[in-house]
């Protein structure tokens, strides 16, 4: 098995009942869709998506019609990662009867979920440091560690003006406002969908992946828009973004030239 460092080419064959097709040359690094509503954002990242959703498998695509070249172009596999807009109704009375009560949205079920995974992160981050501190490698072993601390420190400053704060001696996300120890389900919509996001890019562990993002902005204050792309390629600078979006501020930083439209890739 060999992964994909990134995606180079997506071909989409009949996208609109076999009238049209897609042909979309991508930047190694950020990609961001653009165009009116109803024009096929969505339904292209979907496509691309679903072809790959089966253990990040390059050569047996799900959907006919989609084609992907990876670099390099032996890869068999991308590893990848999705956010959609998070902004679900309540979830279904079974799904919630199987996990915390404190879960009442589609959202607060990617949260959970998250958790489990920063769990995980954290026992392999900690075996890591462990293995290269008896090999004698100290700088290597605090190299490691400063991942976590960033993504703390990145969130921390996002949530000060609420007084918010992640307590950094618990392995699970929660945070202290005001003498108050509140779970990540207690965060307004906002600040849980950025939670996600960064979780989601930190659990990566920096590895080469391919995160798609439809219409991230969702909840997000303006000033957080502007900041997302750059905070996720400080928690990982391999990562490959592709996102769908109908907000300016997401390009404001000087993402501009990464913007892509719809009209531009259909042929």
């Amino acid at each position: 098995m060999k992964y994909a460092t990134n995606i180079k080419q997506i071909e989409i064959d009949a996208l609109w009942s076999g009238k049209k097709h897609i042909l979309w040359t991508l930047d190694p690094h950020v990609n961001i869709l653009s165009g009116i509503n109803g024009v096929g954002k969505s339904t292209i990242l979907n496509k691309i998506f679903r072809s790959i959703c089966t253990n990040g498998d390059l050569q047996n695509h799900l959907l006919k019609g989609v084609r992907i070249t990876a670099e390099p172009e032996d890869a068999t596999h991308v590893r990848f990662d999705i956010i959609r807009s998070l902004d679900s109704p309540v979830l279904d009375n079974e799904t919630l009867s199987m996990v915390d009560t404190h879960i009442r949205s589609a959202l607060d079920f990617q949260l959970y979920h998250l958790q489990r995974k920063y769990l995980d992160y954290q026992v392999n981050i900690g075996n890591r440091i462990i293995s290269e501190l008896q090999q004698g490698h100290a700088d290597a072993a605090q190299q490691l560690s400063q991942s976590k601390a960033h993504f703390q420190d990145i969130v921390d400053d996002l949530f000060q003006e609420t007084g918010k704060k992640i307590v950094r001696t618990e392995n699970e996300i929660r945070f202290s406002q005001i003498g108050e120890i509140l779970l990540p389900y207690q965060l307004s919509s906002g600040e849980k969908q950025m939670l996600a996001i960064l979780l989601t890019v930190l659990v990566e562990d920096q590895q080469p992946y391919v995160l798609f993002m439809d219409e991230p902005e969702v909840s997000l204050h303006i000033e957080w828009q502007k900041r997302l792309i750059d905070l996720i390629m400080e928690l990982n600078p391999q990562v490959q973004i592709i996102l769908t979006t109908h907000s300016p501020a997401v390009i404001m930083n000087g993402w501009m030239d990464k913007v892509t439209e719809v009209s531009e890739i259909t042929i």
